[in-house]
């Protein structure tokens, strides 16, 4: 991962719930958070280990496990903090241009800095069940919360026919988002996000 440079440890708190276990310090909390983000920007996310992540927080790796299962679990964390308020909302005024604004900006993000953390999310999603609903929770539910928002403005502002499938919508843009980055056979791009949104918009324009 290609983090910016000014990665903080005091970003937004995360909801994720956390194991049982002696309560959290919360300048420890922070310095664990911060030490993932450190090295996933400077190893990227298949070298990054708990030892490592214990090493630069200055804990021991027990005070990580007393608090998160794995490193997919403190790095989600860590991750979701991090993008949390990396991109901004649109609203203007224009459903097809606030959908092609928001994938632009993620489609940016992914590619130039967190493309390998996503994907090393989503393989350990694929064979830890426990990390899988985590994942869903955490990161996918606010990404899909932000797309919600954009398209029932559009429904409020007459753009959008009111019967729309809302949740089918989401995945038909955001599924051909994953596909692009897991297999890397095309480009995510502006122009990308243009047809999308394009496409998106033009067959769920409201007829009167």
């Amino acid at each position: 991962m290609r983090a910016k440079k000014h990665i903080t440890s005091d970003a937004k708190s995360s909801s994720k719930p956390h194991r049982a276990g002696r309560p959290r310090s919360a300048e420890s909390h922070n310095a664990i958070l911060a030490a993932a983000l450190k090295l996933l920007n400077e190893r990227g996310y298949r070298s990054v280990t708990i030892e490592g992540i214990a090493s630069e927080a200055a804990v021991g790796k027990q005070t990580i496990y007393r608090w998160w299962r794995s490193k997919a679990e403190v790095i989600l964390e860590a991750f979701t903090r991090y993008t949390a308020d990396r991109i901004a909302v649109p609203d203007s005024g224009n459903v097809q241009t606030d959908l092609e604004i928001f994938l632009a900006q993620a489609f940016d993000s992914l590619t130039r800095d967190s493309g390998e953390v996503v994907r090393g999310l989503m393989s350990e999603a694929l064979i830890d069940p426990d990390f899988a609903e985590a994942m869903r929770d955490i990161f996918i539910s606010s990404r899909r919360s932000v797309l919600r928002d954009i398209l029932l403005k559009g429904i409020e502002r007459g753009e959008l026919a009111s019967d729309v499938d809302i949740e089918l919508i989401i995945d038909l843009v955001y599924g051909p988002m994953w596909y692009r980055l897991l297999n890397k056979h095309a480009p995510l791009n502006p122009r990308f996000a243009k047809q999308i949104s394009e496409m998106i918009a033009g067959k769920l324009t409201r007829s009167d």
